[in-house]
């Protein structure tokens, strides 16, 4: 039998709360397609929140990266997350009618979410950064390939889904994973490897709250 990989450690530490989080009422109202507009107009603000503090963390994992083709894979991601994703938010406001300051974003789900990830990656280490979005982006794919054969009639909507599960989105949630097991392989004091599931739980935990957040 092949030894439990760092990714595949850190995923099972946290199985019941990345299940919570991928059967949460926001992710089963996209798949009934009976998520309410108000909701998806809320969680665009405060997802746009997040994405402009996404840059930075990014940013800061380029900083922190041990070598260059580290650096380049995340620069890419940075100039995704700023010329796609925010585009994307951009667009979407226009065609909604939404004023982003009209919104409160310093509700406390949303400040904890966007600062407590932020913290991760100004007070950690590369490793630490990796888990954090590791968390992140790996919920996101694994919900969104789900929701993608679901019926979704808000083509915005359904539109945000499937930017979650295009070819890009899926190899930045394997190159994250990979980079655990990269480092896993050559050797974690496990003291580290406990820190680093530990870190991928409390994300997760913040994206609870974060998603319960555009229902209040």
């Amino acid at each position: 039998m092949a030894a439990e990989t760092l990714s595949e450690r850190i995923l099972r530490e946290n199985a019941c709360i990345l299940q919570a989080m991928v059967n949460h009422r926001f992710v089963k109202d996209i798949k009934s397609d009976a998520l309410g507009k108000a909701v998806f107009d809320r969680y665009l603000v405060y997802e746009a929140a997040f994405v402009d503090t996404a840059i930075s963390i990014f940013a800061l994992a380029v900083a922190k990266a041990k070598n260059i083709k580290q650096k380049r894979w995340l620069a890419a991601v940075v100039v995704a997350l700023a010329n796609g994703q925010m585009t994307y938010f951009e667009r979407t406001f226009a065609s909604r009618g939404i004023d982003p300051s009209s919104f409160d974003t310093d509700t406390s789900a949303v400040r904890n979410f966007c600062s407590g990830m932020l913290d991760v990656a100004n007070e950690g280490e590369f490793l630490d950064i990796v888990a954090a979005m590791f968390a992140a982006e790996w919920m996101y794919w694994t919900w969104s390939k789900e929701a993608s054969s679901c019926h979704i009639s808000d083509p915005l909507l359904k539109e945000w889904v499937a930017m979650h599960v295009d070819q890009a989105f899926a190899d930045q949630a394997m190159w994250l994973k990979d980079q655990l097991d990269i480092a896993g392989e050559q050797g974690l004091h496990e003291d580290l490897c406990a820190r680093l599931s530990s870190i991928f739980g409390h994300a997760m935990q913040l994206e609870i709250h974060f998603h319960d957040a555009p229902y209040l």
